[in-house]
């Protein structure tokens, strides 16, 4: 071990306790990269490579019903690869050992196991037989979530009709990796799940035989998603269409792909506030030592030590901060990577989630962490080198007087001697200042945020369920019924007010812009749904428009009234 060497490691000795705290600040910059970015990995490959295996489709869309024929202009859309035509609808389901009833999305799936669009995994049990109109595919997470196993029978409302549905296999499938029902903020996998029958039989049970309701398209290369939307809008307008809509705006897929993308943002952006802290303590550090060691340093260069030498030197007691760091970081980062992998395989149906590291990854984190210590600590090692041997010798010159920008405006009048002091070594080294005061915000910024989100959501659902909407029970049908219903509910044992609603889809138009929107009836003297605006003041409803929110500039925090037309 040569001198020097031993010099650095008596100095890491010494400061043993400034080396550790940085050490610490690098750590967990290094931590949370390397247990967002391979948990961001993780998602992301498994998503590409689920779509992929299991025909994920590129374009969706509902409709009323439509006949088997239209497949063929359908697939004559230029851009259109495959085709492929369901019956899906929600029913009610009766489970076993829960009370209240619950909604059941039924898709339609051949008789026979082919390769489809939107296939299914089976993860546990078999595919359905053919001519075996009562079995059905349950998605894995409803199943796990009410304790089903395969055999068990599950009742069904199927279009008014009662029927008993057995259970032969547990599956998944791309188009429900996030299995959430539209309208919902989170899943409720005990009161909604998904489950595939016989095409033959619920096109049967719903009057949809020889018709569907529900297509979905693959695109081929280079295939404009726009204008095959367009194309299909105007073919499925006749029967009843909602509206068709791209893959980046299918529900599963838009939690995920937002997830994945707020995982890369969190893993690029939180990394940087602790390296750019790590980057700054650095170079305090140095600075210090090395006006602590300038008779060492002297001494050094007397006896024939190069400043490329000494350079070196202090750049290996940077990196030995940085490595002590690294290692740590690695260490908790992988083992938080892991464990945020398994949280979110709680919420993701995969069939497959594999934790992925990337050996490319780690050396890119290191590199970056090194580069942002050296760089830190660029200006303190090139003042060392620099030092000449005669003036290092010598102590350091003090710095020079000059009054302040508050001192020349008359404000040292209101400070103490001690004040003054404070205010002048602030003045004197005004970037330095300035770095602190930016760490110190980013440090409480860190904090508010990390609370922000609890007290948004908190919010969120106080003024949801207390101010806006008051009902205790909720009731939704599959199909609109009279308004004799409400007079039913209402006479129901313990209710004490039923007010009715209708949320129906519909796209608005003006000029050659066009929005899709959900519209809500409610009573006009309602008690139960309250409309407000941004500081939940009351807002009348129109009898003869739309009260219309647009979040879009220039109409923000404003409510308008528009017209409808009849035609």
């Amino acid at each position: 071990m040569s001198a020097l060497d031993k010099k650095l490691f008596r100095d890491l000795l010494h400061l043993w306790g400034q080396v550790l705290a940085i050490a610490l600040i690098v750590a967990c910059g290094i931590a949370i990269f390397v247990a967002m970015q391979t948990a961001y990995e993780s998602l992301k490959l498994s998503q590409t490579n689920y779509y992929e295996q299991y025909r994920f489709a590129q374009v969706f869309a509902q409709l009323k019903r439509a006949p088997n024929f239209l497949v063929g202009q359908i697939q004559a859309i230029p851009g259109v690869a495959q085709v492929q035509t369901r019956v899906v609808v929600d029913v009610t389901l009766d489970v076993p050992a829960r009370k209240e009833p619950v909604t059941g999305r039924l898709v339609s799936i051949p008789e026979r196991q082919t390769p489809m669009l939107n296939d299914v995994f089976i993860r546990q049990g078999r595919y359905i037989e053919a001519g075996q109109s009562d079995e059905v595919l349950v998605s894995e997470a409803f199943a796990k979530a009410n304790q089903l196993q395969s055999g068990d029978s599950l009742g069904a409302v199927i279009n008014g009709r009662w029927q008993r549905l057995r259970i032969v296999g547990f599956a998944l499938s791309p188009e429900y990796v996030y299995e959430i029902r539209a309208g919902d903020l989170f899943p409720d996998n005990q009161r909604f799940g998904v489950l595939w029958m016989e095409r033959k039989a619920l096109g049967t049970a719903f009057d949809l035989d020889g018709a569907f309701n529900d297509v979905s398209l693959s695109l081929l290369p280079g295939a404009n998603a726009s204008e095959v939307i367009f194309q299909l809008d105007r073919l499925l307008e006749p029967y009843g269409a909602l509206g068709a809509y791209s893959r980046e705006d299918q529900v599963s897929n838009r939690f995920l792909s937002d997830e994945i993308i707020q995982l890369q943002a969190h893993a690029r952006i939180v990394p940087a506030i602790f390296l750019g802290i790590g980057a700054f303590l650095l170079h305090i550090l140095l600075s210090r030592l090395i006006k602590m060691q300038r008779d060492q340093i002297a001494v050094l260069k007397a006896f024939g030590y190069s400043n490329r030498a000494i350079g070196v030197h202090f750049l290996k007691f940077v990196l030995a901060i940085v490595a002590i760091g690294a290692v740590l970081g690695l260490s908790v980062g992988l083992w938080l990577g892991s464990a945020l992998t398994r949280v979110y395989a709680q919420f993701y149906q995969f069939p497959l989630l594999r934790y992925e590291i990337s050996p490319l990854m780690v050396v890119v984190v290191l590199l970056i962490m090194a580069s942002a210590a050296i760089a830190g600590a660029f200006v303190a090692v090139r003042r060392a080198v620099l030092l000449p041997p005669a003036e290092a010798m010598r102590p350091e010159a003090p710095a020079l007087f000059r009054l302040s920008l508050l001192e020349r405006w008359g404000f040292q009048t209101f400070l103490s001697p001690v004040g003054r002091i404070i205010l002048r070594n602030l003045s004197r080294k005004p970037l330095q200042a300035f770095l602190s005061i930016l760490g110190i915000s980013l440090a409480v910024a860190m904090l508010v945020a990390g609370g922000y989100s609890m007290n948004a959501v908190q919010y969120i659902m106080d003024v949801q369920f207390h101010t806006i909407q008051r009902d205790d029970i909720t009731i939704t049908f599959n199909e609109p019924r009279s308004a004799g219903v409400k007079y039913e509910v209402a006479s129901l044992p313990g209710v004490l007010i039923a007010e009715p609603f209708r949320n129906v889809p519909a796209r608005l138009r003006f000029g050659h812009y066009s929005y899709k929107i959900g519209i809500s009836g409610l009573e006009p003297e309602g008690k139960l749904h309250y409309l407000v605006d941004r500081q939940l003041n009351p807002v009348d409803l129109p009898l003869d428009g739309l009260l219309l929110k647009n979040p879009c500039k220039p109409w923000v925090g404003k409510t308008r009234t528009i017209k409808l037309n009849p035609n």
